[in-house]
């Protein structure tokens, strides 16, 4: 179980990685993707001290709407192993690096309507208790033969004010930096693209 959830979690960041576009700004963008699974996972490390509240889940969510689902994939999972280098490496990294890697995939299929602020806010509500209740999972299945229903919910319910604790910190990031970050990104991906264009008089 453990090695098949470790495979997954390294899929993810190769599958991000390898589908970025190939051609000349292929180097700029990996920079990119670099630079903000860098942001996340410094900005988890600051918040540390803030039980669950964090800036991972929106960077990663607004990084799928604006640069695409793989580029989302890949942040979210590299942010993981990379603040778990200062915040503990263990048999949890491959299920967050899962859990910020389909936060990516599934923002990364809501472009339009996660450039609304107040759905971002939501989006994050919602990946605030998923993530979580995805860790629960990690949690009970190390309990072997002792995991069972009952257990499972005593770890959702012990974890409600973190979990909530989570979703409220996703809103606020999202209402505050959510905005700023699309337009940010999104003017970089505009020049990216704009870059591929042939230039007049050229086939």
């Amino acid at each position: 179980m453990s090695s098949l959830v470790l495979i997954l979690a390294v899929g993810c960041v190769v599958l991000g990685v390898a589908g970025v576009e190939r051609g000349p700004n292929r180097s700029k963008e990996l920079a990119l993707i670099a630079a903000l699974a860098a942001a996340a996972a410094g900005g988890r490390v600051l918040f540390a001290f803030v039980p669950n509240v964090q800036p991972v889940t929106i960077i990663v969510a607004v990084t799928g709407a604006t640069l695409g689902p793989r580029a989302g994939i890949a942040v979210g999972g590299s942010a993981a192993l990379l603040s778990n280098a200062f915040l503990g490496q263990g048999p949890w990294t491959p299920w967050q690096m899962i859990g910020w890697g389909l936060v990516g995939a599934t923002a990364g299929m809501l472009p339009r309507l996660l450039r609304n602020r107040f759905a971002l806010a939501a989006f994050g509500i919602a990946w605030g208790f998923l993530f979580d209740w995805l860790m629960d999972v990690w949690a009970w299945s190390a309990l072997g033969q002792n995991a069972d229903a009952t257990s499972f919910l005593a770890f959702v319910s012990t974890g409600i004010p973190f979990d909530i604790a989570h979703a409220t910190g996703n809103v606020v990031i999202a209402l505050i930096a959510g905005p700023t970050l699309i337009r940010m990104l999104d003017r970089y991906a505009r020049r990216l693209h704009a870059s591929f264009l042939p230039t007049e008089g050229t086939t």
